[in-house]
């Protein structure tokens, strides 16, 4: 695949490592979400389990759509493990939102509404209808001032990535695909660290 490129010519660098940095940067100007309930979060891991078609609860299908697309531009597959649109984050965030307070809910809708109003601008479609390299550029534009959010998108941008962030590493593919947790098993040897750098010499004993 071609490097996706910038309208100025530029390669454009969006990768998983870019969406996990600096977590939670430019959160005190947007409102914190709650942790979801044990209803939700059962919820969430049925969805997982049974691959079903999302039963929407705050979301609109075409939200729903829009947000599957720009969730999997924040965490994208990649060859260790699935991403965000495997991972069913958007349904952890329609779960997520249908259990806000009503100001929280009223800013992410208006900031969803402004992210397919500045698509529609700059490209003439719905941000669920872009090219892969038009969604990066546009995503990539969005996270430029993350530490200090001012706009409508750019305060979307940071509320949606944090949202995005916790329904990936709470779902089965985060959890044991990403991040290879292994639970509650039994470990015949404890192989530790085997970097050299770490003082690892090869040396058993």
């Amino acid at each position: 695949m071609r490097e996706p490129r910038s309208n100025a010519g530029h390669p454009i660098t969006f990768s998983r490592r870019a969406a996990l940095k600096t977590l939670g940067a430019g959160l005190g100007a947007v409102a914190v979400w709650p942790y979801v309930s044990d209803e939700a979060a059962e919820a969430f891991a049925l969805i997982q389990e049974t691959k079903a078609p999302p039963a929407l609860r705050f979301l609109t299908p075409a939200q729903y759509s829009t947000i599957d697309r720009f969730v999997e531009v924040l965490i994208p597959a990649d060859e260790h493990s699935p991403g965000a649109h495997d991972a069913h984050v958007a349904d952890y965030i329609d779960l997520l939102l249908s259990e806000s307070d009503g100001q929280t809910q009223g800013e992410w809708t208006a900031g969803a509404a402004a992210l397919d109003e500045e698509s529609h601008r700059r490209f003439q479609v719905t941000f669920d209808h872009l090219m892969p390299a038009q969604a990066v550029e546009l995503v990539t534009d969005m996270s430029r001032n993350e530490r200090a959010p001012s706009t409508v998108l750019e305060r979307f941008f940071v509320a949606t990535k944090d949202a995005a962030i916790r329904g990936y590493y709470t779902s089965e593919i985060g959890i044991h695909k990403d991040l290879t947790y292994k639970g509650n098993r039994f470990l015949r040897e404890f192989v530790g660290c085997t970097h050299p750098e770490h003082g690892y010499s090869g040396d058993s004993k």
